[in-house]
């Protein structure tokens, strides 16, 4: 049997959890049937974690659908067998179905609306899950509800558990997705990107967590992410899937320091590193998956393959072992031969910017406070302190990271210096022009100098618009174009800019991948030459062959057009990556900032350490941050991270200044380096 064997030790020796035999999934379309998943075979037993890894479209999410049975139309399995436990998954019927979902079998899938419902409260979400199969009854299912969401990561799950999704950020909505899915203990987790939307601390919470389902309840997990380290951290063996085949597997270790197909080599040299010198270029994977509804002969990978010899051209490649315990589908590795490194990658030359008396933005004590509703009839009106007095400045040509958890402000950041928001307090310039309170008829002028890239391009694009209609808007919209036709021609130069195919500007967004998409939105904030691009989170959906082009074009906009980038990510190794500096946020404000080299080498303030510790890597030991981040509708006093901060003082009642320690690097804490990462010294 072609694909995963089970691990050796304790899973080899009990009976697997779950098999997969030769499955095939297609999708039956007009002009012909689409073959997604073609062949894949795998074996998990109890205690066990595979990861599968690959770009958008081979293959990762259907194959998880396909094992759950929760497929519609027009996809269809054609063939290939699933177990569970020595049950024909395939053959259940559709109560015994149900009775199987969430009970032994649970899913946490990518996009956790698809799995909310928007009007019905978290708790009764939570609880009618345990309740439904029997786990709990309604009275000890509430409290059960609220640890989990307490264990998820959800500061006040108490007042959390009576929200409605839609008043959840992304990585909220899928801390309750990940409750629902382990709430019954189920033998067998499948987990679609479940770490994709939540920042490093919460992301190293979750796969603490699935850890200790792993060694505590003999949980089998099936972990599809996009994201290496987090694979590498958890899972004992991976499959790597190229356009809807198993290309390799092996342990985990060996496919991150000694891959054997060349697609998974080149998966593990476009994941950008901690030590990365800033402005490197990420290698990255050209051209585009074959045609799943008629696949070349030979192997798939070749047409973008840099090792590539003739057979690979005419003949398909089985599963092969290709060393003891890995297999590869490639010739060119079958005799065992070793891939070469990569070349070294292109370091961006130095930059020199100019002096910071003139900086295009300035915020000074910025602020922002929403207005929710009140704690019953009479009381109090409840405010949030999303931004709380934050003082930076960007200069012309600089890329200025943004990072910390979810919740502290970062996105409210964004909005408030493209003035998307208006500020509650504090002084904002735009090239030493006032505009903390400028109105909309005064932002007008300044719309077409500032571009925003959104988290999610599909939310941010009509859907009822072509491509190219909506990259021609805000030309027409602005007299950058004086008729449609010199619209078109300069629509389809920023679609070559961006690396689309001109023929695309009729395509609708739902006709692109998540990365075409994000591409869509980076050419939609350059169609009116900013001067300022505001970037939140714009790759964190992205695998890592899509990200790494979509940086190395930002990398290269920056040079060409000397744009300067206010960037949001979640992702540490992106942003040093990046950015020439970087700031730290936690509960709306700015605990530290400078230089993206020196911050990450040697960063003072214990919350910094936190963060970088808390990156997905291996081996690593991380800083376990006790209790929890303090409530936005009451801010704590003094240092707002003594609560949870391993070296707090009795000094640290009194709130720290955020002083210069060093040339650019400035530090909000009484003692700046007092703390480090396990294994560093101060």
């Amino acid at each position: 049997m072609e694909g995963i064997q089970a691990d050796r030790g304790t899973a080899a020796t009990t009976k697997p959890v779950l098999e997969v035999e030769e499955l095939r999934t297609v999708f039956l379309t007009d002009d012909g049937a689409v073959h997604a998943v073609d062949g894949v075979s795998f074996t998990v037993g109890p205690g066990e974690t595979l990861g599968i890894v690959g770009e958008s479209g081979s293959g990762k999410s259907v194959t998880a659908l396909s094992l759950m049975r929760l497929l519609e139309e027009p996809a269809r399995i054609i063939g290939g067998a699933v177990r569970f436990q020595g049950r024909d998954v395939l053959a259940m019927r559709q109560d015994e179905l149900r009775a199987w979902r969430g009970d032994r079998a649970a899913m946490v899938f990518q996009d956790p609306m698809t799995g909310l419902n928007p009007v019905i409260r978290i708790l009764r979400q939570v609880t009618e899950h345990m309740v439904s199969h029997g786990k709990q009854t309604k009275a000890s299912a509430k409290p059960r509800a609220v640890e989990l969401l307490r264990r998820m990561g959800i500061a006040a799950p108490e007042r959390a558990a009576a929200s409605f999704p839609h008043q959840f950020s992304g990585g909220m909505r899928q801390r309750v997705m990940l409750a629902i899915g382990v709430a019954n203990d189920p033998a067998l987790l499948i987990a679609d990107e479940p770490t994709t939307a939540l920042d490093v601390t919460i992301q190293a919470q979750i796969l603490d967590l699935l850890r200790g389902l792993n060694e505590e309840f003999g949980t089998a997990i099936v972990l599809i992410s996009h994201d290496l380290g987090v694979i590498g951290t958890v899972c004992r063996r991976v499959a790597v899937m190229y356009a809807g085949e198993v290309v390799e597997e092996a342990e985990t270790a060996a496919v991150l320091t000694d891959p054997r197909h060349p697609y998974a080599w080149a998966l593990v040299n476009a994941v950008p590193r901690l030590d990365s010198p800033a402005g490197t270029r990420l290698a990255s994977i050209e051209g585009g998956p074959p045609s799943a509804l008629d696949p070349p002969p030979g192997c798939r990978f070749a047409p973008r393959c840099p090792f590539r010899i003739a057979r690979c051209e005419t003949d398909h490649p089985p599963l092969m072992e290709v060393a003891p315990g890995r297999r590869a589908r490639c010739w060119v590795t079958m005799d065992g031969r070793r891939l070469p490194p990569p070349p070294v990658a292109a370091e961006a030359a130095a930059r020199s910017l100019p002096a910071e008396e003139n900086p295009l933005l300035e915020a000074e004590g910025l602020v922002k406070h929403f207005a929710t509703g009140r704690d019953g009839f009479f009381g109090p009106q409840r405010i949030v302190h999303a931004v709380n007095g934050v003082d930076l400045r960007l200069r012309r040509g600089e890329a200025l990271g943004i990072v910390g958890e979810s919740g502290c402000g970062k996105s409210t950041l964004a909005r408030l210096v493209t003035r998307l928001h208006e500020p509650t307090a504090g002084l904002l310039r735009f090239e030493g022009r006032d505009i903390t309170h400028a109105t909309p008829a005064e932002m007008r002028p300044l719309r077409p100098r500032m571009g925003m890239v959104f988290q999610d391009p599909y939310a941010s694009l009509n859907p009822r618009m072509t491509v190219g209609d909506a990259l021609a808007e805000p030309l027409l919209a602005h007299d950058r174009a004086k008729n449609p036709a010199e619209a078109r021609k300069r629509v389809l130069d920023l679609m070559a800019t961006v690396g689309l195919k001109p023929e695309w500007a009729t395509r609708f967004p739902h006709e692109f991948s998540g990365g075409q998409r994000q591409r869509v939105s980076i050419a939609r904030s350059l169609a009116l030459q900013p001067d300022l691009v505001v970037a939140d989170e714009p790759v964190s959906a992205l695998d890592v062959n899509v990200q790494a082009q979509v940086l190395n074009l930002m990398l290269e906009l920056r040079e060409k057009l000397g744009l300067s980038y206010l960037f949001i990510a979640h992702d540490l190794a992106v942003v040093r990556a990046f950015c020439d500096r970087v700031a730290v946020m936690y509960l709306g404000r700015i605990v530290e900032q400078g230089p993206a080299f020196e911050l990450f080498a040697k960063p003072l303030h214990p919350y910094t350490v936190a963060l970088i510790s808390a990156v997905p890597e291996p081996g690593a030991e991380r800083v376990v941050l006790g209790g929890e981040p303090p409530s936005t509708f009451s801010l704590p006093t003094g240092c707002a991270f003594r609560g949870r901060c391993p070296v707090a003082r009795p000094a640290c009642e009194a709130p720290p200044p955020l002083a210069e320690v060093a040339p650019g690097h400035l530090v909000a804490c009484h003692f700046p380096g007092s703390f480090t990462r396990p294994g560093h010294t101060a």
